[in-house]
């Protein structure tokens, strides 16, 4: 940490998506990606909240405050090389194994980075890219 810095950031507390469909999207960060679904305050708009190990991802129901959902192929290349986000998994490339198995389509398959650490890349129901990584290689 900086000292000079005049605020200390401590970790990523949580991640926020719009969504077309909160059940759709509780099928894959619940029901494929096994996130535990957590208490949501009361809001005025639909959504979820999910934990995944210490951060949240907060989903947000697409309405007319909200801004569009997921990212429109024209505006986004769906790469691992793009906007994405990552969660650390036990064995990456078990995990791209599993999904193949259940018809998931890959954004990217399972490949080791130079240092060492596995990702395969996998797009939600609204098209935001996730990364599954392990840190060393397995």
């Amino acid at each position: 940490m900086s000292a000079a810095a005049p605020i200390q950031v401590k970790h990523i507390d949580h991640v926020t998506l719009i969504v077309k469909d909160v059940h759709a999207s509780r099928q894959f960060y619940v029901g494929l990606l096994g996130m535990t679904e957590v208490p949501r305050p009361g809001f005025d708009f639909e959504g979820a909240w999910f934990q995944a190990g210490d951060t949240l991802v907060h989903l947000i129901e697409v309405h007319k405050a909200s801004g569009p959902a997921g990212f429109p192929d024209e505006m986004l290349k769906k790469s691992s090389r793009n906007h994405h986000f990552a969660f650390e998994v036990d064995d990456a490339r078990a995990a791209a194994v599993t999904l193949k198995s259940l018809g998931v389509e890959l954004v990217a398959d399972a490949k080791e980075r130079p240092d060492g650490a596995v990702q395969v890349f996998l797009t939600d129901p609204d098209g935001h890219v996730v990364e599954l990584c392990t840190s060393h290689a397995q």
